[in-house]
């Protein structure tokens, strides 16, 4: 199985790694049927280059086919930015819902609360490929203990750093938090047209390892009993050594404070910084920039020296949807698309990082620039609440606008966080 990555068109991916879009639907009533032949409907992503995408899944159709005479399957690729009310209508008109679907990892506690999705605990059980899925993929299918798809891939991000200005100054890759902070400061300091570590205000997912390194957390508790923890001593500390690295020493808030994660990235692949955090969805950005055979990848340091700072796991899921009326057949289907076999051969096709612990080392061993991406998850990630109130939080830019007034001066860091929480905590309520 040939794992040669030819990273296409993932930029437009980036959006779907840190956010969730689940709409808001009067709910769905679970199908009573379960035939075994006619139509399937799939609705998958329209990524930018998806000619490869579509290749991987026609071959996967065509067996799935082969296997079930009397079957069809008709798959449709949406858009992204669109599918908040295509999935809305879905929920609430069975009969123009797809059988299987993709979505965005964070959607799942929203898609689950609108009664859109099915509980497939039993068949992912018995699903013998489902022991290799790594921890926080499974996570994000699992709402109160309960299976609502199966991981298609994943997305982290690693610290990005200029090979030819590290080598210029005499500098080491960073092995703490502290040392990053530092290290960005000296290529400030000797090449001031470089931020040394492009860091962004609205960019929540490069801020939240030192969230996490520090020891703080996004939330506690599960289901409908979540309380904020961003203003915890230990996330307080880790937005304080975040917030710092805002200024004419690093990274000057009046240019960095409104960026966001792609802004960060294309910073760095214009040539306009030293690091960068950036995901492994980000690769072709950089390559096709000003940087390219003058870079490389290193997983982002935390707190203690060869620690690695825990990171968001962002990507996408496929599920079947509680309204189809070939159940068995759907779940086939989707098992067949987000197996091992098809998550291989998508990481060739589009760089999409596989779900499965022994074909992601697979992966690895080919591809070398995947190996800290690996190692980033292997020590382990971090994902949003399962919470429907983290679609409303995530759109009310809570935390941005936390890191931002900080930044500016606005609010100490105390007051941010506490305010932050407190948003968090009414949205979690509401949640019910």
């Amino acid at each position: 199985m040939k794992l040669s990555a030819r990273l296409v068109g993932l930029g437009a991916l980036a959006a779907l790694l840190a956010t969730s879009c689940a709409p808001q639907t009067s709910g769905n009533t679970a199908s009573d049927k379960d035939e075994k032949t006619g139509t399937l409907r799939v609705w998958l992503f329209q990524e930018v280059g998806n000619a490869p995408k579509e290749k991987v899944v026609d071959a996967v159709v065509a067996d799935f086919e082969k296997a079930h005479e009397g079957t069809e399957v008709d798959v449709e690729y949406i858009p992204i930015d669109t599918r908040a009310q295509r999935v809305k209508a879905a929920f609430n008109d069975p009969a123009s819902a797809p059988d299987v679907m993709e979505y965005g990892n964070t959607d799942t506690a929203g898609y689950v609360k609108d009664g859109g999705l099915l509980d497939i605990t039993k068949e992912f059980g018995d699903w013998n490929e489902a022991k290799n899925t790594d921890p926080t993929a499974k996570q994000s299918v699992t709402v109160d203990g309960k299976f609502y798809g199966a991981p298609f891939y994943v997305g982290v991000r690693a610290l990005y750093y200029r090979t030819d200005v590290f080598e210029e100054l005499g500098l080491s890759v960073p092995r703490t938090m502290a040392e990053l902070a530092s290290t960005a400061r000296e290529i400030r300091a000797a090449r001031p047209e470089l931020y040394g570590l492009v860091v962004g205000g609205a960019y929540t997912y490069g801020a939240m390892p030192f969230v996490w390194a520090n020891g703080g957390e996004l939330a506690t508790g599960k289901g409908g009993s979540y309380a904020s923890g961003i203003d915890s001593p230990q996330a307080r500390k880790g937005i304080k050594a975040y917030t710092s690295l805002f200024g004419d020493d690093n990274c000057p808030a009046a240019k960095c404070a409104g960026m966001g994660g792609n802004d960060t990235v294309s910073a760095f692949a214009a040539g306009k910084a030293g690091m960068a955090i950036g995901g492994d969805f980000s690769h072709t950005a950089v390559e096709a920039g000003k940087v390219k055979g003058k870079y490389a990848v290193a997983p982002l340091p935390g707190v203690q020296p060869g620690s690695i700072a825990p990171a968001f796991a962002g990507g996408n899921n496929i599920g079947v949807l509680k309204s189809t009326s070939h159940r068995t057949l759907a779940v086939d289907l989707m098992r067949r698309l987000a197996g091992k076999k098809t998550q291989a051969q998508l990481f060739d096709a589009m760089g999409f990082l596989p779900t499965f612990t022994d074909v992601r080392r697979q992966a690895a061993r080919e591809e070398p620039f995947v190996k800290p991406f690996v190692q980033t998850l292997s020590a382990g990630t971090r994902f949003v609440p399962a919470s429907p109130a983290w679609a409303q939080i995530d759109s009310q830019l809570v935390l941005p606008t936390m890191f931002q007034e900080v930044i500016s001066g606005k609010k100490d860091v105390a007051q941010a966080s506490e305010d932050a929480a407190q948003k968090m905590n009414t949205a979690f309520g509401s949640a019910g």
